[in-house]
């Protein structure tokens, strides 16, 4: 197919920017414009940025969030409880959880999620060094995968490989979002809403 603009490289950029997640071709066609229009100096940082992104940031060795400093300065805070480990299924979850600001103990960030159909076992997640983990004094395990299938197997695999060592494990509430009227709630969310209640 011929290319819709008389600019093969500009054509490339379209190409590549929609192969981006939730990147559609005409919002790829929007950005690739916007970089064309960037001045010099901007498109040149935002250049090296994606370079710099690839060389520099990394996994912590201990909770395996993306960090440039290895352990990530929330492995370091000494106002976090290391007793106290989160397990998230990627980096962006913890951000998610982190814009909360309710949260002050630690992560763990599997890698993703147990799914046999797409060959994922839990050899390929971090699942062992989150054992290896147990080892030092821990209060609490936080399974905070999604709440769906693949993510309420994977919490269901390391709540049974943790409950013979001892440590409390919990799983994050679901339910309703602040400010939902219940009639506009669907009868999942509804369900799950009631089983994880609190008292008051």
């Amino acid at each position: 197919m011929k290319s819709p603009t008389s600019s093969d490289t500009l054509e490339k950029l379209t190409n590549r920017l929609s192969r981006m997640p939730g990147i559609g071709r005409k919002t790829a066609q929007r950005l690739a414009f916007y970089i064309l229009k960037l001045p010099k100096t901007d498109s040149d940082e935002f250049a090296q940025l994606i370079l710099d992104v690839k060389i520099k940031v990394k996994e912590c060795h201990i909770c395996f969030n993306l960090t440039d400093a290895d352990p990530c300065r929330i492995c370091i805070d000494a106002k976090r409880n290391p007793r106290q480990i989160c397990v998230v299924e990627e980096a962006n979850d913890l951000i998610a959880l982190e814009r909360g600001e309710g949260y002050r103990g630690v992560y763990h960030v599997l890698g993703g999620v147990l799914s046999p159909l797409d060959g994922i076992g839990p050899d390929d997640l971090k699942i062992r060094q989150l054992l290896e983990r147990m080892r030092g004094e821990v209060d609490e395990v936080i399974l905070a995968t999604d709440p769906d299938t693949e993510g309420e197997a994977t919490a269901i695999y390391i709540a049974k490989l943790l409950h013979p060592l001892g440590v409390k494990v919990t799983r994050i509430a679901r339910g309703l979002p602040v400010g939902t009227d219940l009639q506009f709630a669907d009868s999942q969310t509804l369900a799950k809403a009631l089983e994880g209640r609190v008292e008051f």
